[in-house]
């Protein structure tokens, strides 16, 4: 056998061992119980962070390990991988990794992959969008400490998050993007308040976050202060390229339940059904081969295409299925039916930049067109 081959027969057998028969709670402390206990049993067997360098309690494998690990978990029906680890695990991480200090790397990293701590991002605000440029949430300089006021929108599990990847205004000379800062925000610091939202697909792991006089270590800014536009974008990089791939196959994996699931007297279903298991595959070709590229560094451009390709097709797919079994069928209801994963699904065309910024970024960064109207 070759050493992928031992290490998909390992992947497989530890998670045939080891995947919970429960399925995760939808939202609050339950959820993270559920999460951080999910986690620190892949921890245990050595199943965190696999690209991620020794040092910082990863395996320092290569991406190929990487993409096997997300087929075998797919295949094994492991909890989703769109839980409260996932800003940890595949925004906050990989950025600290790319832009950290040592400090901060040395104190963080090994926390996330130990299952130990919850991220959440803060970088939508109301009126802004997903134009991070026009961000109002400011923070001014005292000696060694950020005094932040402001507000964030969307942002997931911040009602059970101890850390937040947070975008503050720092600056106000110059282009817009030119006054940001990254910042490490601990969430339990006296003056934020968090309300979370209930969203139509049931769950309320959305939060408005609100700052009032939030102090915050100078020390935590990552990437240097009036330099977070920068460090935001390989956050995004990682965000619209390699983090959604366990996502994706799983995708793959749903796909091929309709298939199996449509029965031959409805052909025109069939037919479409047909249709969305080649864009599945096409999807994951772009994505195993994003990955590979990726591989060196923080993620190109190339990656909008896979998000947007994979956020409008989880719709196109999720709405097969409803029309497949019907709304009120067993396999539509529930917190993890297709009926939530339907309406859950509108928020991919939205988080990380919508739709619309996806194309732009394809055709400015990618094709080299002109740039459209701002």
């Amino acid at each position: 056998m070759t050493d992928i081959e031992i290490f998909r027969a390992e992947a497989r057998a530890w998670l045939a061992a080891n995947v919970p028969a429960d399925r995760s709670p939808p939202d609050g402390p339950a959820s993270r119980a559920y999460v951080l206990a999910w986690q620190q049993r892949l921890a245990s067997g050595g199943w965190t962070g696999i690209t991620w360098p020794e040092a910082y309690g990863g395996r320092g494998l290569s991406v190929t390990e990487q993409i096997v690990w997300c087929e075998e978990y797919a295949l094994a029906d492991g909890p989703t991988p769109l839980d409260a680890s996932f800003v940890g695990m595949n925004h906050a991480g990989p950025t600290l990794i790319a832009c950290g200090t040592e400090q901060q790397k040395a104190f963080h990293l090994p926390k996330i992959l130990a299952g130990e701590v919850i991220w959440c991002q803060g970088f939508s605000e109301p009126g802004t969008g997903s134009d991070l440029a026009s961000l109002r949430t400011r923070a001014r300089i005292e000696g060694d400490e950020l005094v932040i006021d402001g507000q964030k929108i969307w942002s997931s599990f911040a009602d059970i998050a101890d850390w937040q990847e947070l975008l503050v205004r720092t600056g106000t000379e110059g282009k817009p993007h030119a006054g940001i800062s990254w910042v490490i925000c601990p969430m339990d610091a006296p003056g934020i308040t968090v309300r979370p939202i209930a969203t139509m697909a049931g769950p309320t792991k959305y939060c408005e976050v609100f700052y009032d006089n939030v102090r915050v270590p100078l020390a935590n800014v990552v990437g240097g202060v009036n330099n977070g536009w920068a460090t935001a974008m390989s956050t995004l990089s990682f965000e619209r390229g390699t983090a959604a791939l366990a996502l994706q196959l799983r995708l793959v994996l749903q796909v091929e339940e309709l298939v199996a699931a449509c029965p031959p007297g409805r052909p025109a279903l069939r037919a479409r059904i047909a249709r969305l298991r080649a864009e599945a595959a096409a999807m994951r070709a772009m994505a195993y081969r994003f990955a590979v590229e990726a591989a060196s560094g923080v993620p190109g451009p190339e990656g909008s295409i896979i998000r947007l390709y994979f956020a409008e097709l989880a719709q196109r797919v999720g709405a097969a299925a409803i029309e497949l079994y019907g709304i009120a069928a067993p396999e539509t209801i529930g917190d993890h039916g297709w009926a939530h994963d339907y309406l859950d699904a509108f928020s991919e065309t939205i988080a990380g930049g919508t739709a619309e910024i996806q194309r732009n970024i394809i055709g400015e960064r990618v094709l080299g067109l002109p740039r459209g109207p701002r």
